[in-house]
């Protein structure tokens, strides 16, 4: 995660007293409810590489100067992060969102329930890693798997995207587990 320009980082009076983060309102609920930042903020979660103003502006079917205003206030909210500066480009802040994911976990689930997800995704990485024959789906060609098990590219590259998404979940929420360890956010996961 990259680290917040210096006019967005606390100062020493601010680092003192801790934050009340029950009093703060959801993220959820500042970003939704209006159409407009509904669009916008559907189109930064979809953001897969750094785009203009102009670009989220258009892909949203919304103007540019309102484009430009919901960015930088996503930026404030640490939702994107500002990567280039003339032009102005920006992308997810995927780490914050993973963030999130892991307060809601934490939130919604008790201890005994994350652990029995944690229990079945690791179930389905190993039988993932049986099936292909391999640590991790990034050490699988799509192509040659498919001609070698006689299966589709579409069938192949499915499985591993859920390979993908299984490996994702366990991060998570072994990460929701840590609780002991602060935000778990410097840990690395097993997967």
């Amino acid at each position: 995660m990259e680290e917040p320009r210096p006019e967005l980082k606390a100062d020493d009076d601010e680092r003192d007293e801790a934050p009340d983060f029950d009093a703060l309102t959801p993220v959820e609920d500042l970003v939704r409810g209006d159409r407009t930042r509904d669009d916008f903020f559907d189109t930064v979660l979809g953001l897969d590489s750094p785009a203009t103003a102009g670009e989220v502006a258009e892909l949203a079917e919304h103007g540019v100067d309102a484009a430009r205003e919901y960015l930088e206030w996503f930026e404030q909210m640490g939702i994107v992060i500002r990567v280039t500066e003339s032009p102005a480009t920006y992308e997810r802040n995927q780490a914050y969102l993973n963030w999130r994911r892991v307060q809601t976990l934490r939130k919604e689930y008790a201890t005994e329930e994350l652990l029995d997800l944690l229990r079945i995704e690791s179930e389905r990485t190993e039988t993932f890693e049986s099936e292909f024959d391999a640590t991790s789906p990034d050490d699988v060609s799509v192509t040659q798997y498919a001609r070698e098990a006689g299966y589709s590219i579409e069938e192949v590259w499915e499985r591993l995207s859920a390979w993908k998404t299984s490996r994702r979940r366990i991060l998570l929420l072994e990460r929701a587990l840590t609780t002991e360890f602060g935000d778990g956010a410097n840990l690395q996961s097993a997967v």
